[in-house]
């Protein structure tokens, strides 16, 4: 059964302005994600990963060229109904974890529940901790729990919403080996068992060879995918 395109880019490019004259990030990129997959974006330093994940998940607005993300084109939405669309069927996960410092663990996790205004924002966050093996830690700080113990809040925070596309951004990029492998084993047993599709960029090819799909950026473009 062919499932349904979650996350489609047409011809997406973005350029900025540098001393030297226009600069193109990324050329002409094309792509179509399918509900329930997982794929990796891989290349070298400055290929434009990050700027693709930018664009697929409404973060930035391309010079030209569209996102339609779960059936919604962001191209012809404002910056309040991007982040609206972010909000109710997007999650992210970065290589800095970017948790709240003043918040706990909970806190942090409850966050964009009670954004969306979910009255169970506590049982549910709770339940997401859990599932991450966090449950004792629920009330500490981010100053207190370490790196993996953080990313795994990350996660939980990110899947708490059951989104539609969860985007990473290097998820184990500040991890030592050991705990960047059990934090993809997290992210793939929740791409599973919840159906997210996952979208990840990532210089590791061995995390990237876990993933359904694989795609090669190079000088902004896409230059080859594999199955």
């Amino acid at each position: 059964m062919i499932k349904d395109i979650v996350l489609e880019a047409q011809q997406l490019t973005k350029e900025v302005s540098s001393p030297e004259g226009l600069l193109t990030i990324v050329d002409e990129v094309s792509l179509q994600v399918h509900a329930g997959e997982s794929l990796a974006i891989v290349g070298t330093s400055g290929a434009g990963k990050s700027t693709l994940l930018a664009l697929l998940a409404g973060l930035d607005v391309p010079s030209r060229g569209k996102v339609i993300l779960a059936g919604a084109d962001l191209s012809a939405l404002d910056e309040d109904g991007r982040a609206r669309i972010r909000a109710e069927r997007v999650g992210f996960v970065f290589q800095s974890f970017h948790l709240v410092p003043a918040l706990t663990a909970l806190e942090n996790v409850m966050l964009p529940l009670e954004l969306a205004g979910r009255d169970d924002a506590r049982a549910t966050a709770t339940e997401a901790l859990s599932r991450m093996g966090l449950y004792d830690r629920r009330e500490h700080y981010p100053r207190q729990l370490s790196g993996g113990e953080q990313q795994r809040v990350a996660i939980a925070r990110a899947f708490v919403t059951r989104p539609a596309v969860l985007f990473a951004d290097e998820p184990t990029g500040n991890l030592d080996t050991v705990t960047g492998n059990r934090i993809a084993d997290l992210l793939f047993d929740l791409n599973q068992s919840d159906g997210t599709t996952v979208v990840l960029v990532t210089h590791d090819r061995t995390l990237a060879a876990r993933c359904e799909r694989m795609c090669v950026m190079e000088a902004g473009r896409l230059t080859s995918t594999s199955i």
